[in-house]
Formats: structure tokens, C-alpha cells, sequence
């Protein structure tokens, strides 16, 4: 796959996300910066590769916000730049990435987000990053398939090196790793990583009244954009106008294949807009479309902002339309061709009994540490914090492979909500009532997002519990490297951070290092006695994942 990812052309079957990756190279992408997260990862895993045979400079970086302000020097300085995260990393990295929009970019650059509706890999929320696109003025294509990956990257590139703005792209797992033959371009044969930044503090400093400015700017980039998507032809229409046809679909990304799926499923023939414009909008040609329909269908996942903003446009050109949308399709979990048909079928009073397209199979158990040899770490490490921790103390958990620890049979963590903030809650927790905290939290997260949290219990002496848990990588995303672990994104070797001494400059008192495998009565001990010390204090509970170390044949 990794070979087909730097074919000259013809064709090559590629996920999503791998299309994306050629897209990029196709425009003669330069740098690129990402933090692992799912259903985005394979980005980040395959630039790691392929870096040094693309000739393009890859990071994984310390965390989205600080990939993307790589990614914003990179592009001021004048280089073609990807920054790829999921949906919760664009939360992270929104500080930077509103201004961003003010200052736009030099260098062209595309910004991938990608969702995860149904939650397959997300636990904290059901997020839709269309959200931030509207609320940032951020310019947003949405894909609907590989092919389609590939070719709105290239175009994304050339709307960012148009109008001088980021692009961003919208993916959901269905489109990320969904895999098709996509038809590949050339590549360019040569490009350098050296740019230069010019000073230009009208463009760079946001500083008021400048930023003001900035702010009228950018609304007239977004205009200017606007007439180009009326234009362009990732908004597709498709359908014959007969009198079946005054009943239109409107929709986006993956949701088109299920409403495909579903017109053929019942036999029916609507008039289709397929928008590959999330923001802005072409609305002349939505206005177009709905005006001489009966009803229309929106189908889009999770929220319903195109159906607002077409409820909108269709009181001056259509006030008498019946709009279907939300009322007749999920706004909680993913769209499929079942629950789509019951939506169309609707749409021309028609009913749809849903059918069982993949068999069920009952779930024999649910997700739990790796078992065999050698084992995951974290099991003797909740046996030791179970033993331990006196009666009503409250566990909190963090992301990683430990958020497991909430499942059977530990049943732990008493909240757990997002990156870093299972130290910062418990702090909360801790002040606020007399009962014993022990949160968790593992090393990449740590040095994700993890200090300030830990600093701010030294700082404001809440006396809580931190156990880092220290497997020796980034494990739940696909054993990428983290700066604790020696090795830079290019796979040089480096000394490697040490979190106990972050943990000591932060000035924690009571600190251990301790082997759960080697040491469990030890791990017992210190639990004990720190969790009832009163000062903020932490383990390092370190042992290198199962699954790592028998893949490097560490054990």
C-alpha cells in the first residue's frame, strides 16, 4: 500500500485517509504536522513511512493545537502544509486555528478533521466539526468517498492558494476508512522544505484595531469563495424533472452513497444535490434546485445545519416547500442505508420496513486489557489501586487504553470526559469535598495534556493522587512514538523526556517509580501512603505495553 501511495499514476485502492495523503502529495505538499486520533490515525502512521521517500517533512507533534501552529509557521513562511486531526483535536487546537483564519495562509494549507459519528472510537461526545466551520469562517469540503478524499484535497489546496485561506476538510469514518480504487495523478517530481518568513506585522499580529480588519477580510474571502462554489462541480445535481421529481434530496460526505443506496432500494427517483461545499454554501444554486420542488429531504449527519440554512433559503424562493429532515432521520449515530430509506421513503408517502443488512453477532464480552503473554500492564495496576484505595475514593479516568478501566470487570473511574482534564476534575473534586481522589492519566496524554493539570493541583494544593501511567507509547492510536520514548517523528534518536522530571520541576513532593509486574506489593505500599498524604503526589507506574514489547521482542 505504501509503494501504491507513491505510484507515478494509473490506480491503487486506498482508504480514505490514504487518499487524502496522495491528494496532498499530488499538490506538492511540503509539511505536515498531526496528533494521533482515530478514525484519523492512518494519516499520521503512513507519513511516518513515507516521509523521507516523499521528500515532505512530517511531525507527530506534542498536540493538535501545537501541530497546528507548525503548521501556521510553516505556511507563513511560505510552504504547502496538511495538519490532520479527529474531530476532539480541532477542540484543542481552536485557540490557534480562529486566528488563524484572520491572518490566512501564505503557504497553502488544508486542515483535516475527521468525525466520528456512532462514536466507534470517540468516547466523549458525538461532536460535528461543521460546527467550528461556520463559527470560524473556516472554508469546508466534505467527501463522500476515496476518490473523492483525493480529488477535494487537490481542490482544497488550490482554493487555500486562491483566496490565501485554510481549507478544511471533512471527513467521518465512513469516509475515512472506507476503501475504493481511486484513480491516481501525477506527482510532482521535485519541491524543497525551505521557505522563508518575511515580516509583516499587518498580517501576522492580531492586535486591535487591526483585527478588526482582519475580521472584514476574512467575511469578504468567505463572499469571494461563495461565488466560486456556485460555480464548482463538487455540487452535483442529478435526477430527470418529471413530476416524480418535484421530490428532491438534498445532502453531503457519506450520507449521498446511503441516500443512493436507499433511491434504489425502494425504486423511487428523486431529483439529488449532492453539496461537496459544507461552507459557504452555494445557495443561488440550492435556491435553483429547491425552488421548483414539492418537498425535499436533507440528509446530513449529526446536526442539522443544512437543513436550517435551507429553511432559510427557501422563504424567499419557495415558501410553501416541505422540508423533511431530523423529523424523519436520526440526529444520534450514524446514517445507513436502512434508516436513510425510511427518510426517503417518507419523502413520497411511502413506509419502509428496515431490514437486517448485516447479520447480528451477540457480543461475547466487552473491551478489555490484552490478555496473554506478555500482558498489558494495566492489569496489576488496578488490582494494586483496588486493594489500595480507601473506601469512597473517587477514580478518575483520562483517554487512552485505561479508559477501559471503566468497563467490567474494574468498573473504576467515576467520570471521564476528555484529553488531560481527569487530573484537573479531580483537583475540582478534591477541593470541593473531603473524599480521597486517584486520577489516571497515560504518558503520551501526560505530555499531550496532562502538566497543567498536575501543576495546578501543586499550585493550588488540592492533595490528590496522580497515577501516569507509563507504557512506553502512544498505544491506543497504533504504537506512535511520543517525545518520552527517544525517537523524533523521523525515527532519529534523541535523549528522551523524562515525566519524572517534569513531575519534579512542577514541584510534586511525593513521587514513585514503580513496575507493577516487579513491584505490586511496593505499588500497594505507595498508594497507600500517598493518597493519604495530603500533598498533591504522583506514581509513574512504568512498563511497556504487552503488545509493544513483544513486537520489538523486549521480552
Amino acid at each position: 500500500m505504501i509503494q501504491d501511495l507513491l505510484k507515478s499514476s494509473g490506480k491503487a485502492i486506498l482508504l480514505g485517509n490514504e487518499a487524502v495523503i496522495r491528494g496532498a502529495l499530488e499538490s506538492g505538499l511540503q509539511f505536515v504536522a498531526t496528533y494521533p486520533g482515530t478514525p484519523a490515525s492512518e494519516i499520521g502512521n503512513t507519513f511516518y513511512k513515507i516521509a523521507k521517500d516523499a521528500n515532505v517533512y512530517f511531525e507527530f507533534s506534542t498536540n493538535e493545537k501545537v501541530a497546528m501552529e507548525a503548521v501556521m509557521g510553516a505556511s507563513y513562511s511560505g510552504l504547502k502544509c496538511l495538519v490532520a486531526m479527529k474531530n476532539f483535536g480541532l477542540n484543542v487546537a481552536s485557540d490557534s486555528l480562529l486566528p488563524f483564519m484572520y491572518t490566512g495562509s501564505k503557504g497553502p494549507t488544508v486542515i483535516l478533521a475527521a468525525d466520528d459519528p456512532e462514536c466507534h472510537s470517540s468516547a466523549q461526545s458525538e461532536e460535528n466539526s461543521r460546527g467550528f466551520s461556520c463559527m470560524g469562517h473556516i472554508p469546508t469540503l466534505e467527501p463522500s468517498d476515496a476518490q473523492e478524499c483525493k480529488d477535494f484535497t487537490k481542490l482544497a489546496f488550490q482554493l487555500s492558494a486562491k483566496f490565501k485561506i485554510p481549507v478544511m476538510i471533512r471527513l467521518t469514518t465512513r469516509v475515512a476508512h472506507q476503501k475504493m480504487p481511486v484513480v491516481l495523478g501525477v506527482l510532482p517530481k521535485s519541491k524543497t522544505f525551505l521557505g522563508k518568513f518575511v515580516r509583516n506585522q499587518k498580517r501576522f499580529v492580531t492586535m486591535p484595531p487591526r483585527v478588526l480588519e482582519m475580521h472584514e477580510e476574512l467575511l469578504q474571502k468567505i463572499k469571494d469563495i461563495q461565488k466560486y462554489a456556485e460555480k464548482s462541480t463538487i455540487n452535483q445535481e442529478s435526477g430527470i424533472r418529471n413530476q416524480e421529481s418535484r421530490m428532491g434530496v438534498i445532502t453531503s460526505g457519506v450520507a449521498y452513497l446511503h441516500v443512493m443506496e436507499a433511491v434504489e432500494m425502494l425504486g423511487v427517483k428523486p431529483a439529488v444535490l449532492k453539496l461537496g461545499f459544507f461552507y459557504p454554501l452555494p445557495e443561488e444554486k440550492i435556491k435553483k434546485f429547491i425552488k421548483p420542488l414539492k418537498k425535499v429531504l436533507i440528509a446530513e449527519e449529526l446536526d442539522p445545519y443544512l437543513e436550517k440554512e435551507i429553511e432559510r433559503l427557501a422563504k424567499s424562493v419557495n415558501p410553501k416547500l416541505q422540508i423533511f429532515g431530523k423529523n424523519v432521520l436520526p440526529e444520534v449515530g450514524e446514517l445507513n442505508p436502512d434508516n436513510t430509506a425510511i427518510g426517503v421513503a417518507k419523502l413520497f408517502g411511502k413506509t419502509y420496513n428496515p431490514k437486517i443488512i448485516y447479520p447480528t453477532k451477540k457480543l461475547k464480552h466487552l473491551p478489555r486489557f490484552c490478555t496473554g503473554w506478555p500482558t498489558c500492564p494495566y492489569w496489576k495496576l488496578y488490582a494494586a489501586v483496588k486493594q489500595a484505595a480507601p473506601e469512597g475514593t473517587v477514580f478518575g479516568g483520562d483517554i487512552g487504553c485505561y479508559m477501559i478501566a471503566a468497563l467490567p470487570p474494574h468498573s473504576l473511574y467515576d467520570y471521564l470526559i476528555s484529553m488531560g482534564s481527569g487530573v484537573g476534575i479531580g483537583h475540582g473534586v478534591k477541593k470541593a469535598t473531603k473524599q480521597k481522589v486517584i486520577a489516571f492519566i497515560g504518558d503520551g496524554t501526560f505530555l499531550h495534556a496532562g502538566i497543567p493539570g498536575l501543576m495546578n493541583s501543586v499550585y493550588n494544593k488540592s492533595g490528590l493522587l496522580l497515577i501516569i501511567l507509563d507504557n512506553s507509547t502512544t498505544a491506543m492510536t497504533g504504537h506512535q512514538v511520543n517525545p518520552s520514548m527517544g525517537k523524533t517523528s523521523t525515527g532519529e534518536d534523541i535523549a528522551p523526556v523524562k515525566i519524572e522530571n517534569i513531575v519534579k520541576a512542577l514541584n510534586v513532593k511525593n513521587l514513585a517509580i514503580i513496575d507493577q509486574e516487579e513491584n505490586y506489593n511496593q505499588l500497594v505500599a505507595t498508594i497507600k501512603e500517598f493518597v493519604n498524604s495530603g500533598e498533591t503526589s504522583v506514581i509513574i507506574a512504568r512498563r511497556v505495553c504487552g503488545l509493544l514489547a513483544k513486537r520489538q521482542n523486549k521480552i
